[in-house]
């Protein structure tokens, strides 16, 4: 083992030693083998991390030469140093040196590696340390490094910044992203001046809402980058909602053969899905394109790559049909101008201070070197040195090139801002900087704030990120000259994408899908699938419910129906019965004729008024009777009239009040054709309250009932409308109608009818028991018929009224029912007791004369013989049975009683 030490150890020393010359010696071994690392001077020297090779075969640390992201990326630091040091502003009269590294891309590797930066801060007990003579020994202490740019790959930053933090040394990042170095707890030494995936991954999120998709898979590359990737992704659209992972596929380190066509029918087992998010490295993007064009799924998958897809051409070469709309993003940077002028100006004689760009120009010229030499049968070319970057080899600047430049800039600018507090006035480093501290130069860094190399502005926040800054890309084949990259967008805390730019699939226009569920339509809401929230079905809003929101049906008020699309609430709209209407037209037809036969009536009987037949009538209650019947006639119009509150209050007024003047007067009449015959039985003495004037009486204590009890129904509630939304509720909405009413529910019409048709009962009763009725008096029979016929219509009224309780135009019939049944019976009473009548008088007027010759006659006759059977009767106080029985059957006694009883004998 050697050791740093030029004398031999007396005593034991510790173990941190003893890992230091482990470590010593491991670098030394590998010195021989294979140049280590490039070492400048400076009064400050800043550590290196570079993928300068690739990761080398099974047993071997390093591999092929990585030209873009080894050299290129070294070489930006190399420029970003000359930069600084010649510049005059920026930390003058101090150089900065630098210690740079080779990662070979391998995680462990670059550990061992980054050990060499921690040799000088490793404190070594040299109080039992001395040389044979005794005296103390002389070290040759390695330079210190006061941080480190890198490194590139995050699985590599994650296990250097574990021992960095150790050390206290500050670790700027130009390409490492994986959300988990955000842990300022964990990874505190650690800033990077490219944005964590968690950004990246946000705006990914946004992107796929943006396009309007719910439902896509997820492809991740095994290792820190791809898994943390897709975490975030995950994470942050968990949080945000409305996106959903149907499939997550990890690709490992090392695919078994048919790894790739494998996940490419796992991802069609969910073909809803067709947005696919990638966070894989280049060579797995690329196979998975090729496995995706191999099962002809060319145009189904969207894919959408991460910063590690970016605007490369590798991953999309020679599949360039499959990788169409591919949606990529990158964060944002610009070519820098001075690097190109710097970088394709390197030669072999200029750049000897980079050990590796030999074996860069080899590759980059397909040549070899005369001091590498070449083993018999090689064709190889022999370079001749002469050879220029960018004319005799293709060149295009490293996209991580800006940001290898702003984080040399970052710590320059931090230690200057140090040097400026720490040594104000100084020339070249002062002893408060000599040691540097690091966790007081971590300070500055995170205080840092200039415009990089592209102009946009360098910061960190207090975890070490830097803002989150993309493109957005699309790969389109149409839209430009050539198949290539196009910028579609950017976002910076929030997306902007322009989506009339975006061409998808053999340049379509139109936003592909990628849902689990189509949309529902208006009107209808979404139910979800259980544990999964982007997949749903579909359920109309039936009935009277309109969509609240789009999970949720809500019912609407109940004067109101759902529009037509179901979205919003609607007034249902007021009816009425209409005049035009046809179940209006019957009931006022029968009505008019009704009011106009019923006027000539009463004309025509006031005009011949002392006539026998008027006389004979009984022209007081005839004149009651026929104004009944006019106004049973006359509530038709107002039945059908627009419910208000003065129509509503003649409806309760005369609803009933028509029938009960008619029915009271014909009960009137009856009763008194009743008595008349039965008192005439037992004896010649007339019975009381058979006077017009007693008739009237009892008329109108009869209507008086009915009046009394409408006006105390007035009075306790008082009329008014209602619009009834209950009647025609029907099972579709649509056909839902509001009826204005009065506020006369059928019970209340009933009732206000009740008392009308105990009248018409009882008066049918009084006929019934009059028909025995001589022929002469032929006035009964006609009333008997009347009664009869009217008992039946509104027998047939009633379970026609009731019978029509569901039906949807329950009103329009009930109305048109009760008007016509009324008008009917009015048209029964009027036909039957005095259209003969006024036949007679108008077409027979000697008939009216021959009756009353007549009627005289047997007033005489009767009169005699109603005397002598008078005088018969007081002479016998005791009466036998057959006197009495004869004067009762004497037909001149009964003749004298109908005529002088019924009105001829006034």
């Amino acid at each position: 083992m050697g050791h740093p030490l030029h004398c031999t150890r007396n005593h034991g020393t510790v173990y941190i030693l003893w890992l230091l010359g482990t470590v010593v010696e491991y670098m030394q071994s590998h010195q021989a083998g294979q140049p280590h690392s490039i070492k400048l001077d400076g009064d400050i020297t800043l550590g290196g991390l570079f993928p300068v090779h690739a990761k080398g075969p099974m047993g071997v640390s390093c591999g092929e030469l990585k030209k873009e992201k080894g050299v290129h990326r070294l070489e930006a630091m190399l420029y970003a140093l000359d930069q600084i040091n010649s510049d005059t502003d920026l930390l003058p009269n101090i150089t900065l040196g630098a210690r740079i590294l080779d990662t070979c891309s391998r995680d462990t590797y670059a550990l061992e590696q980054s050990l060499t930066f921690v040799q000088a801060l490793i404190q070594k007990d040299m109080t039992d340390v001395r040389c044979s003579n005794g005296e103390i020994p002389t070290i040759n202490k390695p330079e210190r490094v006061v941080g480190v740019i890198g490194a590139s790959s995050s699985s590599v930053s994650i296990m250097v910044a574990n021992v960095l933090r150790l050390f206290a040394i500050p670790q700027i990042s130009y390409a490492s992203t994986a959300p988990e170095l955000s842990d300022n707890n964990r990874y505190d030494f650690f800033s990077r001046v490219v944005p964590p995936d968690s950004y990246q991954a946000q705006a990914m999120v946004d992107i796929v809402k943006a396009l309007g998709w719910n439902y896509v898979s997820t492809l991740a590359s095994e290792g820190n980058y791809g898994e943390s990737g897709v975490e975030a992704f995950m994470q942050i659209s968990r949080e945000a909602g409305g996106v959903c992972i149907a499939q997550s596929v990890k690709i490992p380190r090392e695919p078994k053969p048919g790894f790739f066509d494998k996940t490419i029918q796992r991802l069609m087992e969910t073909s809803n899905a067709r947005g696919i998010i990638i966070f894989a490295n280049e060579d797995d993007i690329k196979r998975v394109l090729e496995a995706a064009k191999r099962a002809n799924q060319t145009g189904h998958f969207l894919w959408v790559g991460s910063d590690s897809w970016g605007s490369k051409i590798s991953p999309v070469l020679n599949q360039e049909d499959v990788a169409e709309g591919a949606v990529t993003i990158l964060p944002k940077r610009a070519s820098i101008d001075g690097f190109d002028r710097y970088f394709t100006s390197r030669s072999l004689e200029n750049n000897r201070r980079n050990i590796w760009f030999a074996e860069f120009w080899e590759d980059d010229f397909q040549c070899k070197l005369t001091h590498s030499g070449t083993s018999e049968g090689e064709q190889t070319r022999k370079c001749t040195g002469e050879e220029r970057i960018g004319i005799d080899s293709a060149y295009e600047q490293e996209g991580k090139v800006q940001f290898v430049i702003d984080a040399v800039y970052a710590m320059a600018n931090a230690l200057h801002s140090m040097h400026m507090d720490l040594c104000p006035g100084f020339i070249g480093v002062c002893d408060k900087m000599d040691p540097i501290d690091g966790k007081l130069l971590l300070q500055y860094i995170r205080s840092v704030n200039f415009n990089g190399s592209a102009g946009t502005p360098v910061m960190f926040n207090e975890n070490g990120d830097a803002p989150g800054r993309y493109d957005i890309f699309q790969y389109q084949m149409t839209n430009t000259t050539s198949a290539g990259y196009k910028v579609i967008g950017q976002w910076t805390d929030q997306l902007r994408l322009n989506m009339e730019e975006m061409q998808w699939y053999e340049g379509e226009q139109e936003i592909p899908s990628s849902v689990c569920s189509l949309p529902c339509n208006p009107g209808e809401r979404k139910k979800r699938v259980k544990g999964v929230p982007c997949c749903w079905l579909c359920e109309l809003c039936d009935g009277y419910q309109y969509q609240l929101d789009e999970f949720n049906c809500e019912l609407c008020p109940f004067d109101m129906r759902p529009t037509e699309n179901r979205t919003s609430c609607r007034p249902i709209p007021i009816i009425k019965l209409e005049w035009q209407s046809p179940w209006a037209i019957l009931p006022i037809f029968l009505a008019m004729l009704g009011i106009l036969a019923t006027t000539f009536v009463i004309t025509t009987f006031m005009r011949y008024n002392d006539t026998p037949i008027v006389r004979a009538s009984g022209r007081e209650l005839s004149y009651v009777l026929l104004t009944g019947i006019f106004l049973i006639y006359a509530i038709t119009p107002l039945m059908i009239a627009e419910p208000g509150v003065v129509v509503c209050a003649f409806r309760r007024i005369f609803l009933g009040l028509g029938m009960c003047i008619s029915y009271a007067a014909l009960l009137t009449k009856t009763n008194r054709i009743y008595r008349i015959f039965e008192q005439g039985k037992k004896s010649v003495t007339p019975p009381k309250f058979i006077s017009p004037t007693s008739q009237l009486v009892i008329t109108f204590s009869l209507i008086a009932a009915q009046f009394v009890a409408v006006i105390i129904w007035l009075g306790v509630a008082p009329p008014h409308t209602h619009i009834d939304y209950e009647e025609q509720r029907t099972t579709n909405a649509e056909f839902a109608r509001g009826i204005l009413k009065c506020d006369m529910s059928d019970l209340s019409l009933i009732c206000c009818l009740s008392y009308s048709i105990v009248l018409m009962v009882t008066c049918t009763i009084y006929a019934i028991k009059s028909r025995g009725v001589p022929e002469n008096f032929n006035e009964a029979k006609p009333i008997g018929f009347t009664m009869y016929t009217t008992c039946i219509i509104w027998l047939a009224f009633v379970p026609i009224f009731f019978g029509t309780a569901q039906s949807a135009d329950k009103m329009f019939i009930q109305t048109a029912t009760l008007t016509v049944s009324m008008s009917l019976s009015a048209s029964v009473s009027l036909g039957m007791l005095y259209v003969p009548k006024v036949y007679v008088i108008i077409f027979h007027p000697e008939q009216n004369v021959q009756k009353r010759k007549r009627s005289f006659k047997a007033v005489a006759t009767a009169a005699t013989m109603s005397t002598r059977l008078s005088q018969k009767l007081s002479d016998k106080q005791n009466g036998d049975t057959r006197a009495e029985e004869k004067k009762v059957d004497n037909p001149l006694t009964m003749s004298y009683i109908n005529y002088s009883n019924l009105g001829f004998i006034n």
